[in-house]
């Protein structure tokens, strides 16, 4: 029979002699099992083969809830306390330090699903100006406004826009639209708003020409070119928006965060999520859900606002 704290001892000593975890890692599930023992010495179980299912469950609750000498911990920190456990219990397994694992169906929480972060419509407004102007002589500032035009009109990945070439888009049809190539290879076609039809037509016609002539090789197919008259990369379309956001006083915006106000802004406009799904390029509508969330609560803060008996 090897005790709890045997089995302990002997797990850390194995994950910093095998598996070379950082110290600060084992530090922390060394406080966690040790948690983990006390709570199984006051439930009478010193030996690691006496521990249940049961006993690991209740553990990750305790964690969860709090108890008279400890807070309620957070949903990270709890998965972390019940991965270490996790760990022990298979560590003894494996070892032939017990016969059974009864830490294997307990999984660690769920965490909470992140909301996609979205900007308003005033703040891509203003974002969008901050980049540069469809009158502009610069090509480069008329490259950088038909980029985030283009990012916001179409909620296109990065990648996908700087992947982009000139064959793909069909901005002056009658129906403007972009062929875009998604995850896997998937394609799909995309409509392109009018705003962003007429940055990208300043841009072609005034912009691109200029920077195309600064190549000093084969003129690239690109959409977006750098001013060397290459493909822009993903890094250098980062720049564009980086700089744009700090002029527009909102310096914590991403390319993402285009994507998501795309979505978000035509699920509040009354757009079908299998619509959207679709324009994002999403795989499964579960994806596509998480933006409802979104949507949700802004209808509660509309209904709090006003409804005449929304609050007491």
């Amino acid at each position: 029979m090897v005790s709890v704290a045997d089995g302990v001892r002997g797990y850390l000593q194995y994950l910093v002699v095998e598996r070379g975890l950082a110290a600060n890692t084992v530090q922390s599930y060394q406080r966690d099992l040790r948690r983990y023992a006390e709570m199984l010495a006051a439930r009478g179980k010193g030996e690691l083969a006496d521990v249940s299912p049961l006993d690991v469950a209740e553990f990750r609750a305790v964690l969860r809830n709090g108890d008279e000498a400890h807070q309620p911990l957070a949903v990270s920190s709890v998965g972390r306390a019940v991965v270490a456990v996790r760990g022990l219990h298979a560590f003894a397994r494996t070892q032939g330090l017990t016969g059974d694992d009864p830490a294997r169906e307990v999984a660690p929480p769920t965490p909470p699903r992140r909301l996609p972060k979205a900007i308003t419509i005033d703040e891509v407004e203003r974002l969008l100006e901050a980049a540069g102007s469809t009158a502009d002589p610069d090509p480069r500032a008329l490259r950088d406004r038909a980029l985030l035009e283009f990012l916001y009109s179409t909620g296109a990945r990065i990648s996908e826009v700087t992947a982009l070439d000139v064959d793909d888009l069909d901005h002056l049809a009658a129906e403007p639209a972009v062929k875009l190539s998604g995850k896997g290879g998937k394609q799909r076609y995309v409509p392109v708003g009018s705003y962003a039809v007429a940055a990208l037509d300043a841009y072609l016609v005034r912009g691109r020409p200029v920077l195309a002539n600064a190549a000093t090789r084969k003129s690239s197919p690109a959409v977006f070119l750098n001013a060397r008259g290459g493909r822009l990369t993903r890094q250098g379309a980062w720049g564009v928006l980086r700089e744009a956001a700090v002029r527009s006083g909102k310096s914590d915006v991403s390319p993402h965060t285009l994507r998501h106000s795309f979505a978000t802004h035509l699920l509040d406009g009354g757009a079908d999520i299998r619509v959207v799904q679709e324009l994002l390029g999403h795989a499964s509508v579960t994806t596509t859900q998480v933006y409802t969330l979104v949507t949700v609560d802004k209808l509660r803060e509309v209904y709090a606002a006003a409804h005449p008996r929304a609050l007491g």
